[in-house]
């Protein structure tokens, strides 16, 4: 994921989400549509007031209870296009994700190590 943020230059924001783009693009490979379009994904929804920011993530230092039971979450197309969230596929995650790292953009990478080599 990269995003806009209050250091990013206008030169990164259109080079890597591209002009017009919006202000956030999730990447994914090719080898992982099909469970993206097949997953059933749930979230659990938390009570807000305790977690506090810290560095680049949200995190609670106490025990969190869930505020009820978890909630399908839906088809994640539909919601990055709802959200406004330009959802890229790519062959090789790392060649966009070098890319990222050396940018102005905001950027969270989860579960890199599944990307191809």
């Amino acid at each position: 994921m990269a995003w806009v943020g209050p250091s990013t230059t206008p030169e990164d924001r259109d080079r890597i989400i591209g002009a017009g783009s919006g202000t956030r693009v999730h990447a994914v490979e090719y080898s992982w549509l099909d469970s993206m379009r097949s997953v059933e994904l749930y979230a659990y929804r938390l009570p807000a007031d305790v977690f506090e920011e810290h560095d680049a993530a949200v995190v609670a230092t106490t025990e969190v209870r869930p505020l009820g039971r978890p909630e399908r979450v839906g088809d994640l197309f539909e919601l990055h296009d709802e959200a406004g969230i330009q959802l890229r596929v790519l062959n090789r995650l790392h060649d966009f994700w070098s890319q990222i790292m050396v940018s102005t953009l905001e950027w969270s990478g989860i579960q890199l190590r599944n990307a191809r080599p």
